[in-house]
């Protein structure tokens, strides 16, 4: 068996080989790419052993996972903050990094994380990239109001870009170039909604059949938009063995600072997907009305005051949901007020 640390970088691969006594077999640089793994793994598989291998998690790490596999390796992405409290190192550098990974590989002691399969790839791919659309026009709705409160054009309280809204626009008489501008923009918000429209089609479509998407349209504040995107980043709930491991992977848990009798909070972790986090904290602005969370929101945003009560209510909320979550989809049951009240969120 020979070991392999593989540290990527963004025009070139370190790779650092180990047999199974730990001395080092081989130790180099291949192109990231799938002309330049292929003739990396064919140049390996002439010794005609069986290669562990292990890359940290990073842009790309999945490509590399992905190529490698197919000419038989066995490949894990580690977990780069977790490598480095396992190994420590006063000098770092991608030849060290290397080595290190494939000492880890040798002694089994990977901090493998969990990858999806291409269909929860794809899934979580149309999900982010309709809020990537959204944060665009978004943008630019917002340089139009800008563009009018410059010039001293109050903004209607309608929509202003709604059937009604664009008449008074079309009338505005503004200077070159913002004229060219404002036209511009409108143009460009046209693309988006339609391209937005399509893309919400198609997940309507295929949140119809996902076993998720129906039991969480079932949560305070989740529609199927958010629905799918929250089912499209958890993948697989039986990867969670309880509730907190959930609340965990979501980054809404703070950190903690412990030592002695001393015991404080931080700020929130934000380890795991941002687009998990997005999709729980735009649900929770709609579930502190619901009856069964509004009290707890409201004792909370009090008992913090106006400064930092909303949010971190807001916070504490979303968890909350992702407590419901885990519930709900390891129970295959839709959500229960009553039930909820008792076990779920509590």
């Amino acid at each position: 068996m020979l070991y392999a640390g593989l540290d990527l970088s963004r025009k070139r691969l370190d790779f650092c080989l180990l047999d199974g006594a730990g001395f080092v077999v081989g130790e180099g640089v291949a192109p990231p790419d799938r002309d330049g793994l292929r003739a990396f793994a064919a140049r390996v598989g002439r010794q005609r052993q069986p290669v562990f291998a292990a890359v940290e998690s990073m842009n790309g790490a999945r490509f590399v996972h992905d190529e490698l596999e197919r000419h038989g390796w066995r490949v894990e992405v580690a977990d780069a903050a977790r490598v480095r409290g396992l190994a420590p190192l006063a000098c770092q550098t991608d030849r060290i990094d290397a080595r290190v990974l494939a000492e880890l590989c040798r002694l089994e002691l990977v901090p493998a994380i969990w990858l999806p399969d291409q269909a929860a790839r794809g899934a979580r791919e149309r999900a982010r990239f309709r809020l990537h659309l959204v944060k665009h026009r978004s943008s630019l709705k917002n340089r139009i109001h800008q563009t009018l409160l410059s010039f001293g054009q109050p903004c209607p309280p309608s929509d202003l870009f709604g059937v009604r809204g664009r008449r008074p626009l079309e009338r505005l008489e503004l200077p070159q170039p913002w004229a060219g501008t404002l036209e511009a923009s409108l143009r460009l918000i046209d693309e988006l909604d339609a391209e937005i429209a399509t893309l919400e089609r198609q997940l309507q479509q295929l949140g119809a059949d996902h076993p998720y998407v129906r039991l969480l349209v079932t949560v305070p504040g989740i529609a199927w938009v958010l629905g799918y995107t929250i089912a499209a980043e958890i993948g697989d709930i039986n990867r969670f063995r309880h509730p907190a491991k959930l609340s965990g992977y979501t980054g809404l848990c703070p950190r903690v600072y412990q030592s002695g009798e001393h015991d404080r909070r931080g700020a929130l972790t934000k380890h795991g997907p941002r687009y998990l986090r997005w999709a729980l904290l735009e649900a929770s602005t709609h579930a502190c009305r619901h009856p069964l969370y509004a009290e707890r929101y409201q004792r909370t945003k009090q008992r913090l005051g106006r400064q930092r009560g909303p949010r971190v209510a807001q916070v504490d909320l979303a968890r909350r949901l992702a407590e419901a979550i885990w519930h709900m989809l390891t129970r295959n049951q839709p959500f229960a007020p009553k039930g909820a009240a008792q076990v779920l969120a509590a």
